[in-house]
């Protein structure tokens, strides 16, 4: 096959090598993670706001289409806690939940999210999600992980409450408090107790009990449909649901059917926007995801092509009854340690769902919506991380101030502001710290070749000779700023005869940068001082060339800061 045809299948790349041994290992690994996808898929549909079969809808053909296209052999792809939430903030603005608009708008979403992740994936623009900073997304998703937790609260309570951001989801908790219903109450807080149990608790009960490492680690995943089961046969022996508890109910028996998201220009530009956000949020977490196993077994992640991935794995949500989906953390990891060898394992999944879908639907009718909203509750929590703020206080106060004003906005105001404000203000950050580089003025280590910080380190220096590191590629936005550090620092110092850039930290110098130095070069010479520039770097040294600057330079460059140091020093000595 030619490499470019592999580069953009690589089904046709770990296909050819497949054989027993890891269909096995796939088959294994798909059996765990079925059972694990289940209840959350029907969780995950439940918090988009659509109907539990959306979740296991969103859950087959996205992850056939991803095997194909994908370059995870472990990236486990389907519906996701904080994609969920974006969807239905989303959503909310455009139609009621359980209409008819809502579902054609949420595949209307899934489609400009998969035009949109398949675009950058085309034309190699990957690099745009680098603009989300870590801090941002840590305080997006610990935020994001509070709102789900406390959007589930009226499920474990039986009560109706509405809200896009937490003051407005505790508001309307508060004002229906009175409704609750206690054998929900009942229902919803054991199964968050039994959950949290089984993550943390069963596996060292099981090994205590002599199970071996695989036994344990199978039924801690199984742990979800435990809960699902035990409780849809109490609710449905007891006749719950007519005291109240809410059921799931009726969930077609079919395979993902054909569907038509709404191609007008009044819906697709109403949910571009939330699509961008969704898009690249996806892609962050999925390829953080992706990299990590990858980086565990020694395998290569393509960024580009995992945009084309989840791009075609968006697209055929959207014409067949899902919604946005990425790929999982939790769902990943545990496909990863069950054995997954290649994204066959992810297909298998699809057939294993779509085998649920159509035989086992009948069997949740009794299934209590507090049993999915518990599921959700300990699924998402592991994503809250609050000590993002001491560490992030500690190391950076830029950093600190990003990650606070991403959670209180998104608390405060919804998902989609709080990701943007945290975008734009990294962005602002930056832009401001290299508008004021650091520079340092720095003289000989004794004994040596290297130059360090004269305030850091002893350092020998000469009084006619000045030389200064810039720590920082030299732009529009800090020309002027290097352009008055030099004067102020050559005012009143009458001994001083040479200046020297010292380049090794320059990386591009820009045309407004350019007329700054050339400014500063015709500004010397007027004082009877040469500038000098040493360790330029290559491509750096090109674009200078292009230009008149080294012609008219008072100075000389230096291939060296110490070459400089020793012919400067010579010559005035």
């Amino acid at each position: 096959m030619p490499q470019r045809l592999r580069n953009y299948l690589p089904i046709l790349d770990w296909g050819r090598s497949y054989n027993k041994a890891t269909l096995s290992n796939d088959l294994m690994a798909a059996v765990i993670v079925t059972i694990m996808l289940i209840p959350q898929s029907l969780a995950y549909a439940l918090l988009a706001g659509l109907p539990p079969e959306a979740g296991l809808y969103a859950s087959i053909v996205p992850i056939l289409l991803y095997a194909v296209f994908g370059t995870s052999r472990a990236l486990a792809v389907g519906p996701v806690a904080v994609v969920s939430l974006m969807t239905a903030a989303a959503l909310g603005n455009i139609a009621d939940q359980g209409t008819m608009g809502y579902a054609v708008a949420a595949l209307t979403l899934a489609f400009l999210s998969g035009v949109i992740l398949l675009t950058m994936g085309v034309f190699k623009l990957g690099f745009l999600a680098n603009f989300l900073s870590h801090p941002v997304i840590a305080g997006f998703i610990t935020a994001s992980g509070v709102i789900i937790a406390a959007s589930q609260i009226k499920h474990i309570l039986g009560i109706s409450a509405s809200g896009d951001n937490l003051i407005s989801l505790l508001v309307s908790l508060w004002q229906n408090l009175g409704n609750t219903n206690w054998v929900t109450v009942i229902i919803g807080v054991s199964a968050t107790a039994f959950l949290f149990w089984v993550r943390r608790g069963l596996k060292p009960f099981l090994k205590s009990k002599g199970a071996s490492a695989r036994v344990a680690d199978v039924a801690t995943k199984a742990g979800p449909v435990a809960a699902v089961v035990l409780t849809t046969v109490a609710v449905w022996i007891l006749g719950l649901a007519d005291m109240g508890v809410r059921i799931v109910g009726s969930v077609p028996q079919s395979l993902p059917p054909l569907t038509l998201p709404d191609f007008s220009l009044d819906m697709m530009g109403s949910l571009l926007l939330p699509a961008i956000l969704i898009s690249v949020i996806g892609f962050v977490e999925s390829i953080s995801v992706a990299q990590t196993l990858a980086a565990k077994r020694r395998q290569r992640i393509n960024p580009d092509q995992e945009l084309i991935g989840l791009g075609t794995a968006n697209i055929g949500a959207a014409f067949t009854g899902g919604f946005p989906v990425t790929g999982g953390f939790a769902r990943s990891v545990v496909n990863f340690d069950a054995g997954a060898e290649t994204p066959a394992a992810g297909a298998f999944t699809a057939v294993g769902l779509a085998i649920a879908a159509l035989a086992l639907t009948p069997l949740v009718f009794f299934l209590p919506q507090a049993t999915l909203a518990a599921t959700i509750i300990v699924a998402v929590l592991t994503l809250v991380d609050f000590s993002i703020l001491k560490k992030s206080w500690a190391y950076s106060k830029a950093d600190f101030a990003a990650v606070l004003a991403t959670m209180l906005v998104t608390l405060g105001d919804g998902v989609e502001l709080g990701v943007t404000c945290g975008v734009i203000l990294s962005i602002f950050l930056h832009l401001y710290k290299t508008t004021r580089p650091h520079i340092a003025e720095v003289g000989l280590v004794p004994g040596t070749e290297h130059f360090r910080n004269i305030h850091r380190h002893k350092v020998e220096t000469d009084p006619t000779l000045l030389t200064l590191r810039i720590d920082e590629s030299l732009y529009f936005a800090n020309a002027h700023f290097l352009e008055d550090y030099i004067y102020d620092r050559l005012a009143d110092d009458k001994k001083l005869k040479n200046v020297v850039l010292m380049c090794s930290a320059i990386n591009e110098i820009d045309l407004s940068a350019l007329e700054s130095l050339e400014a500063v070069n015709a500004r010397l010479r007027d004082m009877g001082i040469q500038l000098h520039l040493s360790e330029v770097k290559g491509p750096v040294m090109d674009r200078l060339k292009k230009q008149h600057f080294i012609e008219d330079l008072t100075g000389r460059v230096f291939l060296s800061q110490h070459e400089a140091y020793r012919a400067l020093t010579t010559q005035t000595g």
